[in-house]
């Protein structure tokens, strides 16, 4: 289906360019949120006639989530998950976590200004990106913890994995080492046994 783009769609292109996409994706989504109308002889010719008005609007809206912008730029907000000791959630932290997390931190945003290619599964700080407008997006942090107390020192730099592998590691090592320390001592008894055994031969 050809349609006129009434705003800058991502990979899509410019307010004004009439571009083919899939028909599903127009009915289902850029047709019904206004990002798009069909490209009739009557829409482009509508669309010539606002193109001046619709350039302002979109300045204003631009302008505004701008404004927004810098204010929620690296904005961190905690999300509460249990997980393993390797740090792999037991879920995961998906689109409305995010919106959830912002909300709590005073922003409103809906599920389609939210860019994550795939659900969070990690415990850690992860950069996600929002699209405050076509023109604008910006950055913030879901701090994903298992308590309060780690996230905090998630957010002063620690990094929680790292440390439980390496607490993994030295749980192994000692593992071993008494292991190890075992053979020697039942080592050390067959000797002792050994020299009883010979002495009584003697």
């Amino acid at each position: 289906m050809d349609v006129v783009l009434m705003e800058r769609i991502e990979s899509l292109g410019q307010m004004g360019d009439v571009v083919s996409v899939k028909n599903g994706y127009a009915r289902n989504y850029l047709l019904p949120q206004g990002k798009a109308q069909r490209a009739t002889a009557e829409n482009l010719a509508a669309f010539a006639a606002r193109r001046t008005e619709l350039e302002a609007r979109n300045l204003e809206r631009r302008g505004e989530a701008e404004k927004v912008a810098k204010t929620m730029k690296e904005v961190s907000f905690v999300v509460i998950r249990q997980a393993g000791e390797s740090g792999q959630l037991y879920g995961s932290v998906a689109a409305r976590d995010v919106i959830e997390g912002l909300d709590g931190a005073g922003f409103k945003v809906d599920r389609d200004q939210v860019v994550l290619m795939r659900p969070i599964k990690t415990l850690g700080l992860h950069p996600v990106q929002v699209n405050l407008h076509p023109e604008v997006s910006v950055e913030v942090i879901a701090n994903v913890a298992r308590s309060e107390a780690e996230a905090e020192r998630q957010a002063a730099g620690e990094d929680i994995n790292a440390e439980e592998e390496d607490d993994l590691a030295m749980e192994v090592f000692d593992d071993d080492t008494a292991d190890e320390d075992s053979d020697e001592a039942a080592s050390d008894v067959e000797v002792a046994e050994e020299e009883v055994a010979e002495t009584e031969d003697d």
